[in-house]
């Protein structure tokens, strides 16, 4: 996914405030979903970050384009784990592994395949 850095996204420097790449991989995720014409909230059922590992590599600055990759790394039951990536030309800037559950009303259940596919790519 191609995303441009707002001056929204920015520090008083022009520097894309830390936070922002958590916000960049969050629509990455979900646009896996808006693609298939679908969102990432099933009534009350839907994905909710559960762990975070984050390498903050390089900077991207006002007006820079990005790209945001993900990688499905795991699939258990309950949750699965997500590599994201975020690239400003061929180098990588930041990195999270990312790990979701599935929650129905707030309780862990297990993910349907059809959810399991959209992340992967399937279909």
């Amino acid at each position: 996914m191609q995303i441009r850095v707002y001056y929204e996204d920015t520090d008083l420097g022009g520097i894309v405030y830390h936070a922002n790449y958590l916000k960049f991989c969050e629509r990455a995720r979900s646009e896996l979903f808006f693609e298939k014409g679908l969102i990432p909230l099933d009534g009350n059922r839907s994905f909710v970050v559960t762990k975070i590992e984050a390498n903050f590599l390089g900077s991207a600055n006002l007006a820079d384009m990005l790209s945001v990759t993900t990688k499905v790394l795991q699939t258990k039951r309950l949750s699965i784990t997500l590599l994201q990536e975020v690239y400003k030309d061929e180098t990588k800037i930041f990195s999270a592994i990312i790990k979701l559950a599935y929650l129905d009303n707030g309780k862990p259940i297990i993910i349907p395949q059809n959810q399991l596919d959209i992340l992967k790519g399937d279909n």
